[in-house]
Order: C-alpha cells, then sequence, then structure tokens
C-alpha cells in the first residue's frame, strides 16, 4: 500500500490538488491512470481514499470517496532526546521512532551537548517518511529544541524517567513502565547529563532509570526507550 501524506486535508475536504512534485511521481513513477485509488493521510489519524479524475503530471486531481478515523492508541510517548554530535544518527532515531511508534519528541540542549543547533524542516521530512512507509496515520509532534533547563520545569502529563549512566540508585525501566500509562522518558547527549542536570530532574519528580546493563549510545538508548514502551503496550 502506498501512503501519501498531506496536512490539509480535513474530514470535510472532497478534492485534492497534488503539487507538481507529486504528481508527477503518481502519473510518471506510480503509472497511476484515471479512476485509479490514492491512499493518503493527513498526519491527524485519518485515512482517505481518493479516486483520480485528472492524471496530470504537473497538477494531478483526484476526489475523495471514503475516509476513515483510526482511534489513538491508550498511552502516548514523549521521548526528549538530546541532539548527537553526527546530524544523521539522530535522523536515525526519528525514523526508527516514528516506526515502533512515538507521539512527541523534543530535542533537549544539555550541559554536555555538542550539538546545538537542528534543522526541524529537515527532521520534519523524516518524521513523514517514516510515518508513510510504516503506514501509520499519526505523525509525531516535533517540538521545538530547549534548553534542559526551560524542559525540565513544564508541567508533565503521566509518568516521567530520566535515563542516566552515573553510577547511582537507579530503577530498570521496563520494569518501571505500566501500560496504558502516559510516559514522559529524558535521553541525554553523547557525554551524559551532568550531575547538577540529575539532580535537578529528580527535584522535579524524574525518576531515574537504567536501560540495560550496556553503555548505549544517544540514538540506541532512544530506540531501546521507545521499543520498551511500546512492548509494554502491546
Amino acid at each position: 500500500m502506498q501512503l501519501f501524506y498531506n496536512p490539509d486535508i480535513t474530514e470535510n475536504t472532497t478534492q485534492i490538488i497534488f503539487p507538481k512534485d507529486e504528481s508527477k511521481h503518481i502519473i510518471k513513477v506510480l503509472r497511476k491512470n484515471i479512476d485509479d485509488v490514492l491512499n493518503i493521510t493527513n498526519g491527524n489519524g485519518w485515512l482517505f481514499k481518493a479516486q483520480i479524475t485528472m492524471p496530470n503530471i504537473n497538477k494531478c486531481i483526484a476526489n475523495i470517496i471514503s475516509k476513515e478515523k483510526q482511534d489513538k492508541k491508550n498511552y502516548s510517548l514523549h521521548l526528549a532526546v538530546a541532539p548527537t554530535k553526527m546530524n544523521d544518527r539522530y535522523e536515525w532515531f526519528l525514523e526508527k521512532a516514528t516506526e515502533i511508534g512515538i507521539d512527541s519528541i523534543t530535542p533537549i540542549i544539555c550541559d554536555h551537548s555538542e550539538r546545538k543547533v537542528i534543522k526541524p524542516e529537515r527532521f520534519e521530512r523524516i518524521l513523514q517518511s517514516a510515518m508513510k512507509q510504516s503506514l501509520h496515520y499519526y505523525i509525531p509532534k516535533l517540538n521545538n529544541a530547549v534548553t534542559f533547563k526551560d524542559f525540565i520545569t513544564q508541567n508533565f502529563e503521566g509518568n516521567t524517567y530520566i535515563a542516566h549512566c552515573e553510577e547511582t540508585d537507579k530503577k530498570s525501566l521496563k520494569s518501571e513502565l505500566k501500560p496504558h500509562t502516559n510516559v514522559t522518558i529524558l535521553i541525554g547527549p553523547e557525554g551524559d547529563f551532568s550531575t547538577q542536570e540529575i539532580e535537578t530532574a529528580l527535584a522535579n519528580k524524574f525518576i531515574p532509570v537504567t536501560l540495560g546493563n550496556t553503555r548505549l549510545r544517544t540514538e540506541t538508548a532512544a530506540i531501546v526507550a521507545c521499543h520498551s514502551v511500546a512492548f509494554v503496550n502491546e
């Protein structure tokens, strides 16, 4: 199944006009023609089926013939992950987390962060591509990058955890997770969270957790956390 993404479609939309690049892809690459049906999502849970009425490579037009809304999961996962030094590693995390199932992502700038500037437009494209590839109808929300200090004092729904590498008393994330519960998890940079950041998180009711017995890269730790939440909720 080929899934297209258009954030502007609503449940009241009756016709869609594809931009030139997508029109060319539909007609020239996928070889779609008049009366062929396309699957489209707006990233808000809706799946639309649209029948091509004008197979033009510059402006393909299709009429919406059916729609259905997928229910949201009975839990949500918010990962706050420090940008990695190598940008492609963070992009890999975004792709795989979207495939596994994640609801919200916040890049956090920490004391030990080596990368403090991100390109949200490119990240958004990766999220869109991964959503389409994995046939999800909800696109994860990419929040603006914020400092650890600004992030940690927000109000969070559900349980909050911080995964760090210091040799202190920590609980296993897998043993702490409960199904059908909203979760926020902090994942630090390559140099880990600073001692001050860990203390601040604990003061703000974040539970310190471990993701296993081995030391993980930032992006690997984020995926392990993501999969752990998904597994508990299967």
